[in-house]
């Protein structure tokens, strides 16, 4: 089993994974495949990212039962731990985070208002 999901790369990388692998959202590609086919797609992934990045992650025969990469500029990194591979993540950087007070809607009390406002 392998899986590729990639954000943000060119059109003609999304059509040379779609050759092998069953696209089964946007992005996100689904197949079983050998490993030569892997290694071959992955180094078609690395040659066409652009300004994009990608993960991919297998089926293998270790602790965790599947073993992944990544590329591209991305906020979570690959990190291994005590033979284990876990996912790490960056701070964000400024201005990326969504404001919280614009996410969470503030409940007015009924006494002040009676609403619920944004």
């Amino acid at each position: 089993m392998l899986v590729i999901v990639v954000e943000n790369v060119p059109p003609r990388l999304r059509g040379r994974l779609a050759v092998w692998l069953i696209e089964v959202r946007a992005g996100v590609y689904v197949g079983d495949v050998s490993r030569r086919v892997r290694e071959m797609l992955w180094f078609q992934v690395q040659s066409d990212l652009g300004e994009g990045n990608a993960v991919m992650a297998w089926r293998t025969n270790t602790e965790s039962g599947f073993d992944f990469d990544t590329l591209g500029s991305n906020r979570r990194l690959p990190v291994e731990l005590d033979g284990i591979k876990l996912v790490s993540f960056l701070p964000a950087r400024p201005g990326t985070e969504p404001d919280v007070q614009a996410v969470i809607p503030v409940v007015q009390d009924e006494q002040q208002g009676g609403s619920i406002a944004p």
